[in-house]
């Protein structure tokens, strides 16, 4: 089934509703561009282990307290970087969706979003 889309569609004809749609492509470019090299922090373990990871969800920086380096007990340790590198990446998504969100009204356009 072919769709036609009228000519007066969206105020100004076909040709503008394309330009605007080309419009909002480029801006969700640069925005994902822009949050893709944005650096999110989280911590754990009352901040006895801080993250930072970028947009792509690599991790940049690790920094543990020595207070809870125990050559006893390393799944504490692991466990607390694992919690604060997810908290970190939730952050990166959360941001992601909400910007994404914020410039398409809400709406879900395949091919339009898609980097996290």
């Amino acid at each position: 089934m072919k769709v036609r889309i009228p000519k007066d569609f969206g105020g100004g004809g076909r040709e503008n509703m394309m330009n605007r749609i080309n419009a909002l492509q480029t801006e969700m470019q640069e925005k994902q561009e822009e949050l893709a090299n944005k650096e999110y922090s989280a911590a754990s373990g009352g901040g006895a282990v801080n993250v930072t990871v970028n947009g792509k969800n690599e991790l940049l920086k690790l920094e543990i307290s020595p207070d809870v380096i125990d050559p006893d007990d390393a799944e504490m340790l692991s466990d607390l970087i694992v919690a604060a590198v997810n908290e970190a990446n939730a952050n990166a998504k959360k941001e992601y969706e909400d910007t994404m969100a914020e410039l398409t009204g809400g709406l879900n356009i395949p091919g339009l979003g898609g980097m996290m």
